[in-house]
């Protein structure tokens, strides 16, 4: 018995330190950017040697994808009214942006960063392709429509937190809604 609780603590104290290291690494890109953020900056935000984090995900990189993970949670736009899953992935999406550092570090990094885009053009792919082809009748537009609402999203967001755009930032929740939705509606509902 003793061996298994050794091992089942262990185990907890390698997660934890998967956490923290995520948590760090997370919040450093966020702040600096990938370019910037460094593995011994990261880890003495994790309180942590440098050489835990090269062990438990191998470089720089691997940690960027590990605290990249993101999911959109988007929401099933087959049970809204036709007429309103513009308005309704504009204000999700919008709520993301808001709530999450991960998706903001991920964009910072994917400026100037060859895998970071990589991973944005995944992660848009395999999370917002879905939900537009359970909308788009026509099969071969559903990559120029989640393509289009992507520019939106990514465009709105990069402006509204990386750059600062001013009159973008000064938008509350209603107004970016009210702006964007109708265009995010022609991108998936509407005629060409």
């Amino acid at each position: 018995m003793t061996g298994t609780g050794s091992t089942e603590a262990k185990a907890r104290r390698s997660d934890a330190t998967r956490a923290a290291i995520l948590t760090a690494a997370r919040e450093r890109f966020a702040a600096d950017g990938y370019e910037r953020a460094t593995i011994r900056a990261i880890a003495a935000d994790a309180n942590i040697d440098p050489s835990m984090v090269m062990r438990y995900y191998g470089n720089k990189e691997k940690l960027f994808a590990a605290a990249a993970e993101f999911d959109l949670r988007l929401p099933d736009l087959t049970e809204v009214p036709r007429g309103e899953v513009g308005t309704r992935l504009t204000g999700h999406l919008v709520d993301r942006w808001e709530d999450d550092d991960t998706l903001m570090a991920l964009l910072r990094a994917a400026v100037t960063n060859q895998a970071a885009a990589e991973r944005m053009r995944e992660l848009f792919a395999a999370q917002l392709g879905p939900a537009v082809a359970a909308l788009v009748t026509d099969p071969a537009e559903v990559p120029v429509r989640a393509g289009l609402v992507a520019t939106q999203a990514l465009g709105f967001a990069l402006t509204r937190y990386v750059l600062r755009l001013p009159p973008v930032v000064a938008l509350d929740r209603a107004e970016a809604v009210a702006w964007l939705g109708p265009t995010m509606q022609r991108y998936l509902a509407g005629e060409r």
